[in-house]
């Protein structure tokens, strides 16, 4: 299990952080977007700081898995990520749907394992 956690984690972190950085380097080219997803990426452009705050979290948040420091941490912070990448993929851009899925999985797992740290979150007992 131990194992599966690892690879799980420097997955997630490596997909975050390169995607992340991707965004502010732009190394690797974009796929057209559908009609919707343009508008949607043009109203994020046009706020000039939506992007800076996506990317930015993604790169953080990437590294903190990638070291394996603050792992709790890093889900929390990435889990709205996750979660506007579920949805972006479902409604306006299906054509990635499948990759979204593995990384909500991936998130998934890596907070089922790491639960306890959560537990305080849902009104589970602190044990001391």
């Amino acid at each position: 299990m131990r194992i599966a956690v690892i690879v799980a984690r420097v997955l997630l972190g490596l997909l975050f952080f390169v995607f992340g950085l991707n965004g502010f380097l732009h190394f690797m080219p974009n796929p057209p977007p559908t009609p919707a997803a343009g508008a949607f990426f043009g109203a994020l452009i046009a706020t000039h700081y939506m992007f800076f705050l996506i990317f930015g979290t993604q790169v953080v948040g990437g590294a903190l898995l990638l070291i394996g420091v603050a792992v709790p941490f890093a889900l929390v912070l990435l889990a709205p990520v996750v979660v506007n990448i579920l949805f972006f993929h479902i409604f306006l851009s299906p054509d990635l749907l499948p990759m979204a899925l593995v990384v909500a999985a991936l998130e998934l797992f890596l907070a089922w394992y790491h639960r306890a740290a959560f537990a305080p979150l849902f009104g589970g007992a602190v044990r001391t």
